[in-house]
């Protein structure tokens, strides 16, 4: 990378700016601003003040792209994302959009596991015509109690504990091949004993807006949450 010595005690002359820009090959608008971070304060007090502007401006654009670019780039609610059902399609978490979300790492053969799918059910069949949605995210990470096909699995739920809400493709909610919704879901709401989910039937509550609002251990059974939810289906 070029390095250029400043002229004039420390300042640079609209001309000198001019010959450095012409002269050096960038890649990108944002490569220039990384690269060389010359700020227009530093312009010879003796150019126009339509030069300095014309420069301040040039480089704060570059700026603020780079920035709102970043900041783009990440997801900014559960709306954002795209997830696999059981038979592998893709789904848009952004049909859910004014609806109430509760999100389950779920487990067919966990000490859990009766009570929360019973609780679950019943959570669903007396609030999903009023907005609320239950998203179950099947995990084999915890004593391997999810080892079934997701056929399997869907089977089991549907069929066991009539399971009506929709069952995804599993995924593996804690090291370095976290699904990116859980990636979202730990950084958005932490727990007291670290960000990583401890165990089947952590539980998620999100808003109609999408945004991460609760966070439940596995032990919390779902009906001792019905009034969050309800506080929640009730917000305009």
């Amino acid at each position: 990378m070029p390095r250029f010595l400043l002229k004039n005690k420390n300042f640079i002359t609209p001309r000198f700016l001019s010959t450095i820009l012409n002269q050096t090959q960038f890649n990108s608008p944002r490569s220039c601003l990384i690269s060389h971070p010359i700020k227009p304060r530093f312009l010879h007090s003796s150019a126009h003040p339509s030069e300095i502007n014309s420069r301040k401006f040039l480089f704060l654009g570059l700026r603020a792209d780079h920035t709102m670019a970043s900041q783009s780039n990440q997801p900014q609610s559960i709306h954002d994302f795209t997830v696999q059902d059981v038979k592998g399609n893709d789904v848009n978490l952004g049909i859910y959009k004014g609806k109430v979300l509760l999100i389950v790492n779920v487990a067919s053969q966990c000490g859990l596991t009766t009570s929360n799918y019973t609780e679950l059910a019943q959570l669903y069949e007396k609030y999903k015509n009023q907005g609320l949605e239950i998203l179950a995210f099947p995990c084999n990470q915890f004593g391997s109690q999810e080892p079934g096909t997701n056929e399997e699995i869907q089977q089991f739920a549907c069929t066991r504990f009539k399971a009506e809400y929709p069952i995804f493709d599993k995924v593996e909610v804690n090291g370095s091949n976290t699904a990116p919704i859980y990636k979202y879901l730990k950084s958005a709401k932490g727990s007291l004993f670290g960000d990583n989910i401890k165990w089947n039937f952590a539980k998620f509550l999100v808003d109609k807006e999408g945004n991460v609002v609760d966070r439940y251990a596995p032990t919390t059974s779902p009906l001792s949450i019905e009034k969050d939810i309800k506080k929640f289906l009730e917000k305009a």
